[in-house]
């Protein structure tokens, strides 16, 4: 797991509190910033979860390479 994964993980749940407590209070621009941030932090997330893939990829070649 990398830092763009947990930070994005952690932006969507931040921001569906907020949507959350917009609904709550009756808020209309606390629920449009709650759900900008979790289309922030999956966004994020997801950069973290292609990271990630590419990070094993590489690990893989390069331990096939090193067998050969």
């Amino acid at each position: 797991m990398n830092k763009d994964q947990v930070k994005g993980g952690l932006k969507d749940v931040a921001g569906k509190v907020q949507e959350e407590t917009g609904k709550l209070v009756g808020s209309p621009d606390q629920q449009a910033k709650g759900l900008q941030k979790q289309a922030v932090g999956k966004a994020q997330k997801g950069i973290g979860d292609t990271k990630e893939a590419i990070k094993k990829a590489n690990d893989r070649l390069k331990a096939n390479l090193d067998a050969d």
